[in-house]
């Protein structure tokens, strides 16, 4: 049975598309899309079911509709569609570019290129896409959401009860911030749930961003060295903590939390600080770039964990087999099912996120930066950037530092 008819889905699409000029998706409670039946390739990937998939599902916690980042500068929302207590599927109100620059589009094209995409079809994605501010987003997804339920005259009980929930959990923890502001200046709570969703999305440039302005904020707000160092242990416990409910699969980051703490707890002064965080925030994004939210099984969750503790070294598939516990041909292909890429992709991967950061913030040589990422060969290095980042390893250290 189909989730909707394409009567009603039709007929929602063309008041949605002429008050903001975007093309409406219906997809199903995993993520694939089910109407129109010709959408671009890149809509298509498995990473883009997976988060369609887990937003959809935060929608429904959340009890509204919910906006999240697809990619780097790209922003998206999808309405749950509940029938009483009966998730339906979801109504996908499109992706937005925020910025019109060709940084920040050749960003987001790399990401999906990283995702498995062909460049042509990202760059033809990306390129697409309507420049919104996002000032106008929430006013958009509150239209689209009323106007599915008074087409469809369906009753959501189950987000209804769950906002209200929500809601009155909002108004606990408002009371509870409250009090502390009257015992200490604010601090910035909401940068947290920012940062997560610019790391889930591989935005390495825009999470370091939040992160410095978290990093100010603990220090202007409390610059007592051992408050700030509470703050910290404070924000990474979040990060970890929303990462493993998400998916229990992430329990290894634990472990690596413990040693975090350990090390900020060490720390003798601001500076020091900074760099045993930087350090840590580097560690988790590995985790989070390679797993992400997707359900993964065991096996690739052992074998991902593997991947990112490793990544500089020479690894064998044979090597991510044994700590899987699996067959080099299971594993290659469970790797390939869960991520979308090889797992020799995967590897290099966070080899070229690492070599961005490299690039961005150290004076090391090219030769040098492919020996410290693991490639060995320089040749090799910046043919393998120049395929994953559209530039040569030169050209973007000299257009980052620029920006």
């Amino acid at each position: 049975m189909s989730i909707l008819s394409k009567r009603m889905f039709s007929s929602v699409a063309r008041d949605y598309r002429s008050q903001c000029g975007l093309e409406l998706c219906l997809s199903d409670c995993d993520g694939r899309i089910v109407m129109p039946e010709h959408t671009s390739p890149v809509e298509n990937l498995p990473a883009m079911f997976h988060l369609r998939c887990h937003n959809l599902n935060e929608a429904v916690r959340w009890g509204e509709p919910h906006i999240f980042f697809v990619a780097p500068g790209i922003m998206s929302w999808i309405v749950p569609l509940v029938e009483g207590t009966q998730l339906q599927g979801g109504l996908c109100g499109g992706c937005i570019l925020l910025e019109d620059d060709a940084q920040s589009i050749n960003t987001a094209v790399n990401y999906f290129v990283g995702e498995g995409a062909k460049r042509a079809d990202a760059v033809a994605f990306v390129q697409g896409l309507e420049v919104f501010e996002q000032e106008r987003v929430r006013g958009v997804v509150d239209n689209l959401y009323e106007s599915f339920y008074q087409y469809s005259g369906w009753n959501p009980l189950k987000l209804k009860r769950n906002r209200d929930q929500m809601i009155q959990q909002r108004q606990i923890a408002e009371e509870i911030h409250t009090r502390k502001v009257e015992q200490n200046r604010a601090y910035p709570y909401d940068d947290e749930r920012i940062l997560l969703s610019l790391i889930r999305v591989g935005d390495r440039a825009g999470a370091r961003k939040m992160f410095n302005k978290m990093l100010a904020a603990m220090f202007l707000y409390s610059p007592k060295p051992v408050v700030v160092r509470a703050r910290a242990i404070e924000m990474m416990g979040y990060l970890v903590r929303t990462a493993v409910e998400d998916s229990p699969l992430m329990e290894p980051l634990l472990e690596r939390h413990m040693k975090w703490i350990e090390q900020i707890v060490d720390t003798e002064d601001f500076d020091d600080l900074c760099n045993v965080l930087s350090d840590a925030l580097d560690d988790f994004m590995n985790s989070i770039f390679l797993q992400g939210v997707n359900p993964v099984s065991s096996a690739v969750s052992k074998a991902l964990d593997y991947i990112a503790a490793n990544y500089t070294e020479q690894i064998a598939l044979e090597d991510i087999a044994e700590a899987a516990g699996l067959s080099t041909f299971r594993i290659a292909h469970l790797l390939k099912e869960a991520t979308g890429k090889t797992a020799l992709q995967n590897i290099h991967y966070l080899r070229i996120q690492e070599a961005r950061r490299l690039l961005e913030q150290s004076d090391l040589s090219c030769t040098d930066i492919a020996y410290e990422t693991g490639f060995g060969d320089q040749s090799y290095f910046i043919k393998q950037f120049k395929k994953w980042m559209g530039i040569t390893p030169a050209k973007y250290r000299k257009t980052a530092r620029v920006a």
